[in-house]
Parts: structure tokens; sequence; C-alpha cells
């Protein structure tokens, strides 16, 4: 049970990061979720948290800005009590081949899928070195692993996140802070949502589980690692896309 933390989830409005939101409500965590923009999503995730009697808040924040991730991290810890569990999940895609790829196509990716979660890191370790404690889990890809034609942007930023993690547990882990990561492969969220179903329909023909994964099963694996029962546990990369990368 997580009764008596608070996580701190990056795009945590919809897809995998509310899921996250939901799960690590439900083992009793109180929620500082982060979302970019979208409003209506953002109110919609408050309402299921509030449904759930946990506390909750929705912050909004461009997680590759330094100087605004350092006042966010402020107002949680201020709003909270304090931050036990960081999510970086926030991230996004402009997929192109290389050869076509504009520089800001490369540099806002990484600005938001790989500096975003240094910021966050940056500004919440101070707080989890002080308490001794913690845990963070950066969400990658399978992309980051094996790379993928037409995502050089993204399978960079998510190959620099496997990097960032493991080096953020060899730093920590002496203070008894775990930092893991788990890669995700098809799952069925906004990013996926822009594929015609022919396109996972064959995806699935080389999953061996046979099916898209769910934005839950990315949950549960996050929700394990911010557990005590993942206490030694520090410097993973947990692959979760039913075996296709196996």
């Amino acid at each position: 049970m997580l009764n008596g933390k608070t996580a701190l989830v990056t795009g945590g409005s919809r897809g995998i990061g509310r899921a996250i939101c939901l799960e690590l409500a439900k083992l009793g965590a109180s929620i500082a979720f982060v979302y970019a923009g979208n409003e209506v999503k953002a109110a919609e995730t408050l309402g299921m948290l509030t449904e759930l009697g946990v506390s909750a808040k929705a912050y909004r924040c461009d997680v590759s800005d330094f100087a605004a991730t350092e006042q966010l991290v402020k107002d949680v810890t201020v709003d909270f009590g304090g931050i036990d569990l960081l999510i970086n999940n926030a991230g996004t895609t402009r997929d192109r081949l290389v050869m076509r790829m504009s520089e800001s196509d490369f540099d806002d990716i990484i600005a938001v899928d790989l500096k975003g979660a240094f910021n966050l890191i940056r500004h919440t370790s101070a707080g989890l070195l002080r308490k001794r404690a913690g845990r963070i889990v950066n969400i990658t890809s399978d992309a980051g692993l094996m790379g993928n034609a037409g995502q050089a942007n993204y399978a960079a930023a998510k190959a620099g996140l496997v990097g960032l993690t493991k080096t953020v547990a060899k730093e920590l882990g002496s203070r008894g802070i775990t930092c893991n990561a788990v890669a995700p492969g098809f799952i069925r969220t906004d990013m996926t949502a822009v594929l015609n179903e022919q396109i996972l329909q064959n995806a699935e023909q080389y999953i061996p589980l046979k099916r898209i994964g769910e934005p839950e099963d990315i949950a549960k694996v996050v929700a394990f690692l911010c557990s005590d029962d993942a206490a030694y546990i520090t410097g993973q990369v947990i692959q979760v896309d039913g075996g296709l990368r196996m």
C-alpha cells in the first residue's frame, strides 16, 4: 500500500499517465499530476481521482522548462508536504525519416521526453535525499531499446532515459532511493490512436501475447516499482510489450 505517500506524475491527464495516477491512488497515494495544456482531460482525471477519495491536484507545466519545473516541485511540496514518488511519463512524438527531420523536430522531442525527466529528477532529488527514501520511475519505450524507423528523435530521447535511469540509480541508491524504467511496446493511447486499425492488427501478429497492451498494463508495473515489494530493485528497464522485443 502507498498510504501517506505523495506521487508526482508528469503527463498524467490521459493515456498511460492517467492510468498510473489511478492505480497509485487505488493504493492510497496522494496524486499531484502535471499536464501540458488539455484542460478538459486534466479535469476528467482530477474528477476520477477525487472519486477514489484521495488528495489530488493538477498542475499545468512545460516539463522542458527548467525554471518552471523547479517552481512546480516547490508548489507540490507546499501543497502536499513533500514528494515520495516521481513518475516521469510526459512525452510526445514528431515522426519523420531522419533525412527529412528538422532541427526543431529533434530538439523539441529531446526537450520534453528526455530533458523533462532530468528537470524533475534534478528538482525532486534534494527532498528525496533528505527523506533517505523514494521511488523514481521513468517511462521509456521499446523504441529506445531497439530503434524505430521514422523516430530518430523519439528513440534517441527514450534511449537517453535508459542511461539517465541507470546513472540516477547509482547516484541515489546509497540513500535508499530507487530509480527504474518501464519500456512499453504497443499500448492503446492517443499516440497509437493515429494508426489505422489494420496496422494495429498487423502488429498483433508479431506480439507473442497476440494483443495490443492497455495503459493499465503499464500502470500496474509502475505501482509495483513504487511499492515496498520493489525495495531491492533499481537501475532496471522492464519491458512491458507482450514479448514483442524479447
